[in-house]
This record gives C-alpha cells, sequence and structure tokens, in this order.
C-alpha cells in the first residue's frame, strides 16, 4: 500500500483515468501543478513519455492553492463538460463516463459520487485515520463518505459539471484556501441548479497517514468553513456543531469556577463523549478483525473534532 505522497497519487491517478472507459480522444486532461518540489512532474513527464497518445497538459499554479489551480486549469481547458479530480483521489474505471452519463441526464448541474477511504499508509495511526474518515460520528452525514441511494444533496467531492454553468455563476472563490468546492456548490443552489449524488460514481480516496498531518487538514477545514458561512450563514449544518462542542469545555471549566455542579457536568460530556468515540474503535476493530483500531479510530475521531472545532472558533475570532 502507497503511503500518501503526491509523487504516488498522481502515478495512481494518471493511471486510473488513462484506462477509463470513456473514450480516450474525447478526454483532455489538464493537471495543475503548484510548483511541486518532489518528482511529481518528473512523474508526470514520465507517463507522458510512455503514453504519448495520452492528451495530457499541464500549467502552472504559481499561488498554490486549491481555487487558484483550479480556475488556472478551467482557463486551459476547451472542452464542454469539465470532471474536476484531486491528486489524492482514483477515479473508478468507469468515472468519467458516469459523470457524463448523469449530467447529459439533466440529473444536476453538478454531479459527483461516493468515496471509498483508503489508508494512506501500512501504520496503526493511518488505518485508524481512514476508518474514522468513513464514519458518521467523525464526519456527520455527509453522504458522500457514509453511502446513500441517488439523491439531490448539498456538496459532492470534486464534481463534474458543464463549462457553461462556471460562465453562468463564476470561478471558484481563491479567498477560500479551503472549503471553495462547498462555496461553489451553495452557489449552484442559489442560483437554481441541483447537486446530484450517484452512489455508483466512485472514487478511492487516499486518508491522510499520520495524526499531524490529519490534525492539519481539519484545522484548515475549520477555519477556512468559519469564512465560508460568513458568507453564506444559511449553509450551516448540524455536523459542523462540532465548533460548539469544542467550546463547551473551557465554558463550562470556567464556569465551575462559580457553580460547583457545572463540574460534574463536565465529568459527564467528558465521560460521554470518551464512552462514544471507544464503542466506535471497538466496534470497527471487531468487524476489521484490527485491534489497532480500537485505540486508532477514537483518538483519529478527537482529533478530527478538536482541530475542526478549535481552528472554527479561531478563524470566527479573527474575523
Amino acid at each position: 500500500m502507497p503511503c500518501y505522497n503526491e509523487e504516488n497519487t498522481i502515478r495512481l491517478l494518471l493511471t486510473s483515468i488513462y484506462q477509463q472507459t470513456y473514450p480516450r480522444q474525447k478526454m483532455e486532461v489538464i493537471i495543475a501543478d503548484g510548483l511541486s518540489s518532489d518528482r511529481t512532474r518528473q512523474e508526470i513527464s514520465k507517463f507522458q513519455e510512455a503514453n504519448p497518445d495520452f492528451n495530457l497538459k499541464v500549467v502552472d499554479n504559481p499561488k498554490r492553492s486549491i481555487p487558484a489551480g483550479l480556475n488556472i486549469a478551467l482557463a486551459a481547458a476547451e472542452g464542454d463538460i469539465v470532471v474536476r479530480l484531486d491528486a489524492h483521489s482514483i477515479p473508478d474505471g468507469n468515472y468519467v463516463e458516469r459523470c457524463v452519463a448523469a449530467l447529459q441526464a439533466e440529473l444536476g448541474d453538478n454531479v459527483g459520487g461516493m468515496w471509498q477511504i483508503r489508508a494512506g499508509g501500512e501504520s496503526w495511526q493511518a488505518r485508524g485515520i481512514a476508518k474514522a474518515a468513513a464514519h458518521p460520528l467523525g464526519v456527520g452525514d455527509a453522504r458522500y463518505r457514509v453511502g446513500g441511494s441517488a439523491q439531490e444533496v448539498d456538496t459532492v467531492p470534486f464534481g463534474a459539471y458543464r463549462r457553461s454553468l462556471v460562465e453562468k455563476i463564476g470561478n471558484y472563490n481563491e479567498n477560500l484556501l479551503t472549503n471553495e468546492d462547498y462555496e461553489f456548490n451553495t452557489r449552484i443552489r442559489l442560483s437554481g441548479g441541483r447537486i446530484w449524488f450517484d452512489p455508483g460514481i466512485k472514487s478511492q480516496y487516499l486518508a491522510r497517514s499520520d495524526f499531524r498531518s490529519l490534525a492539519s487538514q481539519y484545522w484548515r477545514y475549520g477555519y477556512w468553513k468559519a469564512r465560508m458561512l460568513k458568507l453564506f450563514p444559511g449553509t450551516f449544518r448540524w455536523r459542523q456543531l462540532a465548533g460548539l462542542f469544542v467550546i463547551s469545555f473551557p465554558i463550562l471549566a470556567i464556569l465551575g469556577i462559580w457553580f460547583w455542579w457545572v463540574h460534574w457536568l463536565l465529568v459527564l460530556e467528558i465521560l460521554v463523549y470518551l464512552t462514544a468515540i471507544t464503542l466506535v474503535g471497538l466496534q470497527l476493530a471487531i468487524k476489521h478483525r484490527d485491534v489497532a483500531l480500537l485505540w486508532g479510530v477514537p483518538l483519529a475521531i478527537a482529533i478530527m473534532h478538536f482541530s475542526w472545532g478549535s481552528a472554527f472558533i479561531w478563524s470566527m475570532i479573527r474575523s
């Protein structure tokens, strides 16, 4: 199993795109590279040399942010239908075909599917993170993570849409360094469009490989989610209550100075939380016959909650 790094994932991504059932001659592949300092560019060049029939082009992303890279790639693209993929994703063999079919059937203005979370490495931390990132207690009710039937949703990962949609609602917001996809989908819905989830559109997502990178990832998510909610307050979802949950701990601790019974309320909250995440770890450890999940999953869930929630609160304070 490969570790999470751009060199490995870009190779896997290009291979999976090359093997798509959708006619290769109709595909134009554009990679926006944020001035890579590893061997990503060399891996791309090697793939181009081995597959000269592949219509592949690389554009530089000097701002080194996701929305800037998307906008640069969109400007370089010539096709009518845009299928976005990120470097840490590996689409199924019929991914592009199913996206195009859903758009042609007019099921939605932006269509996407299911993430199948894969561990970003072989360590116990990587395995715990992958299971936590697919569990409702860790990530809420997002359909693309927990599954469900085909339906209209508030967001999908990556997405496929017609170029005319971008001309209608505008490019990705480069002021949001993360959560740019949710903000993009929000503008689609506010313009009267639909976001369509099809569980048959599948891609494998390589989760972070260690707790440090997981904390950094969810700090970014929480920080920029708060900024996005300032633009569109009506998009708040119950799964974003992690911010209020995290702040409840210091609030109860402070109130306990004056009200002795509040300390017991804080203890009860901690015990309930620890019991909940421990039971999830136990359930997954038994299900997957991996004893390391017993502590790996609870730790991953706690890191996700507290990193996201703390960053969300900090972003609100700063703004």
